[in-house]
């Protein structure tokens, strides 16, 4: 077991150092800022959505730590080319994986399951969902999004 959280730490840290999509997206049709308040964390996450409801370009910026910051490079890894209802179908089984202990991750979840630790921490788990929730926040078409 210890292995598999060595190697789970890496991902993160490895995500955290060299985020994937970080940047602005211009153009993009959606676009929400998050904030957590309880520890500083800010992001802004920004997409493009097809006509036919693809994702097919998401990035996002900000600065958080290392758990906000994976999370988000992760979450863009895992959502570009999905459709919106796939991408809110991920959404609620990532909520799950962070939140509920009894569950074991999907392994439609990929990359996202490192992330299954953070339920141990539950200070830490609005930094993993903080870009989940400013994701959500874009496509609904409001500007922010907040864990609190």
């Amino acid at each position: 077991m210890s292995e598999l959280r060595d190697l789970y730490q890496e991902v993160i840290l490895d995500h955290n150092k060299n985020p994937r999509n970080f940047g602005f997206l211009n153009p993009h049709t959606h676009s929400a800022d998050g904030h957590n308040p309880l520890c500083g964390d800010q992001i802004q996450v920004q997409l493009d959505v097809s006509s036919t409801g693809i994702i097919e370009a998401i990035r996002f910026t900000g600065a958080g730590c290392a758990i906000s910051t994976a999370s988000a490079s992760i979450m863009t890894e895992s959502l570009q080319g999905l459709s919106v209802a796939e991408a809110q179908d991920l959404l609620s089984q990532f909520q799950l994986l962070v939140t509920d202990s009894s569950q074991s991750p999907d392994p439609q979840l990929g990359k996202l399951a490192v992330l299954a630790g953070v339920r141990d921490y539950p200070m830490r788990i609005k930094c993993a969902t903080l870009p989940w929730h400013t994701f959500q926040a874009a496509l609904m078409g409001e500007i922010e999004a907040s864990t609190e």
